[in-house]
């Protein structure tokens, strides 16, 4: 396990943490005045390899050459010019820091990173780090790269799980979940929704699924993958033969089906490693995989069928509640339009003139409520 250290005097900025994959979810924007909840969980953290954070250059300022290099294939709005490598926790598990008044960028609900680092070092007053909360913003505090360094405090992390551990702990990520509002005038508001986590994870597959259909389309298994991507598919992929099919596959699944050139794998947790199929002569080693969180995943590979929860305290054993199920959310499935795009513009593929269209109707697809 780590601790992050001032550069400038060394004093600890936060409790041990061990290091997981960068949620996919981290950079989401989320429907508007929405409380969305902390990031990371606590005594975790991560590291977003892409430069991130002001200064920013528009789009028509940056040569495309240099955009290719830094792996960006199709226009986005604006590139950062920030430092690659920023380190997020969850806000709880900062140390030895404090707020700097006037670098309060945000100010809708919250704080956000529009004037660069908002935290300072307590001990010697040297900017480290930017805390998010604002409305429709994951909490997160981000530091800076160059602001910290990284100390060993009790030798090795432990082991990553393994896929057959991960499986058997079952931590799944629900598909719905309540969502509330900031406060205002009319008080808070809260209802049940789409999780904003499979938004966010069905935006990138969403993306993968694009350019591994080749402009085909794609049929993916029944149930809730089918709910959650079959609709944007038919409506972004032409119809009629020859079709590709998407599967499951993973740890604990049987072998996927020969015939499948895509196949919908969990990336680890922990490492951020994408799950692979066998060496050939596995025909399924071939098929283009598209990766999902775990969590995500595990909900799709293993549906969980609704079981009233046993009551606490002094009901018989065996006695089930018969509370019904949570509500089902008020409008169909939506991907992250913002995860969408941020995949999409990274694979090389978008240069294809049938992805670049997607792209440039993204806003007409909203509309449409397919993002």
């Amino acid at each position: 396990m780590f601790v992050f250290a001032c550069v400038g005097c060394d004093a600890g900025l936060t409790i041990p943490l061990s290091q997981v994959a960068l949620p996919v979810h981290a950079h989401q924007k989320y429907g508007n005045g929405t409380q969305l909840p902390v990031l990371m969980e606590s005594g975790t953290f991560a590291v977003d390899p892409k430069p991130l954070g002001p200064p920013w250059r528009r789009w028509e300022e940056v040569d495309p050459d240099e955009a290719a290099d830094r792996g960006i294939h199709a226009p986005v709005y604006a590139l950062s010019d920030g430092s690659p490598g920023a380190i997020v926790i969850a806000p709880g598990d900062a140390r030895g820091t404090l707020l700097i008044p006037e670098k309060g960028g945000g100010y809708c609900c919250g704080l956000d990173w529009a004037d660069g680092p908002n935290m300072a070092c307590e001990t010697c007053g040297l900017p480290v780090a930017s805390r998010i909360d604002d409305c429709s913003l994951w909490q997160a505090v981000w530091f800076a790269p160059n602001a910290v360094c990284r100390r060993l405090v009790d030798g090795a992390d432990a082991a990553p799980l393994s896929w057959a551990e991960l499986t058997a702990e079952g931590k799944g990520t629900p598909p719905f979940e309540p969502i509330a509002t900031w406060g205002s005038w009319l008080g808070s508001d809260r209802w049940w929704s789409w999780s904003p986590q499979w938004e966010a994870a069905v935006g990138r597959a969403l993306a993968h699924l694009l350019v591994a259909s080749e402009g085909r389309p794609v049929t993916v298994p029944e149930g809730l993958t089918e709910e959650v991507f079959q609709r944007a598919l038919d409506a972004l992929l032409p119809a009629g033969p020859p079709v590709r099919r998407a599967v499951l596959a993973g740890p604990g699944l049987p072998a996927s089906d020969t015939d499948a050139g895509i196949l919908l794998v969990p990336t680890h947790p922990q490492t951020g490693e994408t799950w692979s199929p066998a060496d050939p002569p596995n025909p399924a080693a071939s098929a283009y995989s598209v990766p999902l969180p775990f969590g995500v995943w595990l909900w799709l590979a293993f549906p969980e069928p609704y079981l009233p929860v046993p009551a606490s305290g002094g009901m018989p054993a065996g006695v089930l509640r018969d509370d019904p199920p949570a509500p089902r959310p008020r409008h169909r499935f939506r991907a992250d339009p913002g995860t969408f795009h941020d995949t999409l513009v990274r694979l090389p593929a978008v240069r294809s003139p049938w992805l670049r269209e997607i792209l440039e109707n993204l806003t007409r697809h909203m509309r449409a409520h397919l993002f």
